[in-house]
């Protein structure tokens, strides 16, 4: 397990389309715990990305499940915009572009 259990937790996090987990798609940019409370800050593959309502949700959710969490601060970014480069070298051999 990685030092990190938010990012651990978001591993079981997919993206509905790719159905890969959207830490491996590159979609994290900065997950931590501060007293009771998860803060993440990610992107989407697309701004206006149909599903990232559904993301959201699952991020919330899931988060929620970690010992002594109450809350989840969730913040979305475009900047840096995602791209391939991003994606990890095992993602990038499941949707067989490596």
């Amino acid at each position: 397990m990685s030092k990190n259990p938010v990012i651990e937790k978001l591993k079981e996090v997919k993206d509905p389309e790719l159905l890969i987990n959207i830490v491996d798609l590159g979609l994290i940019y900065k997950a931590e715990i501060r007293g009771k409370t998860a803060f993440v800050l990610m992107t989407l593959t697309f701004p206006g990305c149909p599903l990232g309502s559904v993301i959201n949700r699952e991020v919330n959710e899931k988060l929620k499940t970690l010992p002594g969490i109450d809350d989840v601060r969730l913040e979305i970014t475009f900047d840096p915009p995602w791209d391939f480069s991003k994606v990890s070298p095992q993602a990038k051999a499941e949707l067989g572009i490596i």
